[in-house]
């Protein structure tokens, strides 16, 4: 068999189409279709972090509902600088209740604390030391927010069990503006 030049051109082009069919189509559509999953994979990571994101949010909102109301039932327990009066009236009574006598209670200026005040009252009672340890128990029932930053324990010379207690009760409670104003 005898191949021509028609022949030959023929079997060139023939092979010619196949090869720039390769270089000027499937060669740039692959570079597109490789592209496109690339943008692909892009997108889902995207999405999956965004579905993490959203999936903390939902775990913020309840955290924070959590935060507001315990911060809600803190500020219930504070006082208006009102009712600060009906808290040592409280006291009084818890000491009396366990055979305390209140010897002496002095009230200093109230000291800005955070975004609270405190009253500071200076006290001294005396009586059995189980009635003290009751009373401490009693106070720390009471609704409202106290705290005891410093106490002296002194020993009865004349009776034994007996004692003497210097001790400073911190009353926290809202100012009369800040009550109005929440």
């Amino acid at each position: 068999m005898k191949i021509g030049m028609r022949e030959l051109v023929f079997i060139l082009i023939l092979l010619a189409v196949p090869v720039a069919s390769f270089w000027y189509v499937f060669r740039p559509q692959s570079e597109k279709i490789k592209q496109a999953n690339q943008e692909i994979e892009h997108k889902e990571s995207m999405l999956q972090s965004l579905a993490e994101t959203t999936a903390q949010t939902d775990d913020l909102a309840a955290a924070n509902e959590e935060i507001a109301n315990a911060i809600h039932l803190i500020e219930a327990r504070l006082p208006t600088h009102k009712e600060v009066d009906v808290i040592l009236e409280q006291v009084a009574e818890i000491a009396l209740g366990n055979n305390l006598k209140l010897i002496k209670v002095k009230s200093d200026k109230p000291v800005r604390s955070a975004a609270y005040w405190e009253q500071p009252l200076e006290m001294k009672v005396a009586g059995d030391f189980n009635g003290f340890y009751a009373f401490l128990l009693d106070l720390e029932q009471l609704d409202r927010i106290t705290r005891m930053p410093h106490i002296k324990l002194k020993r009865a010379d004349e009776v034994d069990g007996v004692i003497n207690a210097t001790f400073t009760l911190s009353i926290y409670f809202e100012s009369d503006e800040e009550s109005e104003g929440a």
